[in-house]
C-alpha cells in the first residue's frame, strides 16, 4: 500500500496512491490524516488496503491523477523525528578527511539525534536558505515510521513495529555544523526542515528488497542532472532499523508516528557514488588534498529516488530547488 498527503492545513489530507504512482483516491472516509490512520492502524489498515486494491484495479470512479507537486510530506508534522548515522563507514570517511580517528564505540553504539519535526516539507517544495556560505548540502536517506514502541523493546520485537518506509532529504548546512558540535549539545541551526518522498509504503510493497531490517536497493541522488551516487541502502548498514529502534527505545517509549532515519546512505569506498556532497568532498580531499566540488547554490536542483528491480519508482521522486529565503 502507498500513502500520501495532499497539502491541506497543517496535517494534510490523506490519500491512497496506486502502485504505479499514476492515480490516487481520497481516504477521507477512513481517515482524514496519516497520523489519524497510524493512531488507529489496527482497525484502519484493512479499509485502506481495500481502497488500494480497488484503486489498482481501476474500479474507483472518484480516483484522480496523482501529482507529487500537490503533496505535502506524507506526515506533514510528526511527534518525533530521530535521525541516525547507521552507515559508520560514512562517519569514518569524514573523520579520515580531517585526520581524526574514529572511536571504537561508534561501531557498536549507534549515533542518533532528535531533529525538528514540527514541520516537514513536501517532495517538490523549495529548499529555502538565507545564505550560500552556510554550506548547503543534501542527504539522501531511508526512513521508517513506527507504531507505539514500548520502552525496552528488543531488536527482534522492533521489527514488528515498522509500519511504513520512505525517503528523505535531510538538508544540512555544513559550515554551521562544526560550530554547533563544538558546543557539545547537538545540531540545531545547521539542520533546517527535512523533505520527504511523495509516498510512504507498507513493507509488503518492497518484496525481497526488504528483509524486515534493511532495504537493499540503490538510492539515487542527482544534482543538476548529474548522478552523484546510487549506493545500495542495504549494503554496509552497520545498524539496521530494528537496532536503531531498540536503541531509541532503551529508556522511553516511542509514540505512534515516530520517524527514524538511517542517516546518509553510504557504501564502503563509495564505489557507487555518494548520497551527500560532504562525502564526495571528503573523497576529493583524501585523493587530492582539497575538495573540488562546491556545496549547493541557489538555483540548484536535487532529485532523490529509489527504483525497484523493474526500474519503477517506489516512493516517487524528491525533486527540489534551492532558493534564497529572506531573513
Amino acid at each position: 500500500m502507498k500513502l500520501a498527503s495532499l497539502k491541506s492545513g497543517r496535517d494534510g489530507q490523506l490519500i491512497v496512491v496506486s502502485k504505479d504512482l499514476g492515480r490516487a483516491v481520497s481516504a477521507a472516509k477512513v481517515a482524514t490524516t496519516l497520523q489519524q490512520a497510524l493512531d488507529d492502524w489496527h482497525n484502519i489498515e484493512a479499509a485502506l488496503c481495500s481502497l488500494y486494491e480497488q484503486l489498482n484495479k481501476g474500479v474507483l470512479t472518484e480516483s484522480f491523477a496523482f501529482n507529487p507537486s500537490q503533496c505535502a510530506a506524507p506526515l506533514p508534522r510528526a511527534y518525533h523525528w530521530v535521525d541516525g548515522s547507521a552507515y559508520v563507514s560514512h562517519v569514518e570517511l569524514v573523520r579520515k578527511a580531517r585526520g581524526a580517528e574514529l572511536p571504537e564505540s561508534f561501531w557498536h553504539d549507534p549515533l542518533v539525534y532528535m531533529g525538528a519535526s514540527d514541520a516537514f516539507i513536501g517532495p517538490c517544495d523549495d529548499i529555502e536558505v538565507a545564505c550560500e556560505e552556510w554550506g548547503i548540502d543534501f542527504e539522501a536517506e531511508v526512513v521508517v515510521v513506527t507504531d507505539d514502541v514500548p520502552a525496552g523493546t528488543s531488536r527482534e520485537a522492533a521489527k514488528g513495529h515498522i509500519k511504513l518506509l520512505g525517503l528523505v532529504n535531510d538538508v544540512s548546512l555544513r559550515n554551521l555544523i562544526a560550530g554547533e558540535l563544538a558546543k557539545q549539545f547537538g545540531f540545531y541551526q545547521s539542520k533546517p526542515w527535512t523533505s520527504f518522498s511523495p509516498v510512504l509504503v507498507t513493507p509488503d510493497e518492497l518484496g525481497e528488497a526488504w528483509d524486515g531490517c534493511k532495504l537493499s536497493l540503490p538510492l539515487r541522488a542527482t544534482l543538476n542532472g548529474r548522478l552523484i551516487g546510487a549506493p545500495n541502502a542495504g549494503v554496509d548498514m552497520t545498524f539496521d532499523f530494528p537496532t536503531l529502534i531498540e536503541h531509541c527505545a532503551k529508556t522511553r517509549s516511542l509514540m505512534t508516528g515516530t520517524v527514524i532515519g538511517s542517516g546518509t546512505v553510504s557504501n564502503v569506498g563509495s564505489k557507487e557514488g555518494s548520497c551527500c556532497l560532504a562525502e564526495l568532498r571528503c573523497l576529493e580531499t583524501i585523493a587530492q588534498g582539497k575538495p573540488s566540488t562546491p556545496f549547493m547554490s541557489f538555483g540548484d536542483r536535487i532529485e532523490i529516488e529509489m527504483l525497484d528491480a523493474a526500474g519503477e519508482s517506489i516512493f516517487g521522486k524528491i525533486d527540489q530547488r534551492v532558493v534564497q529565503s529572506i531573513l
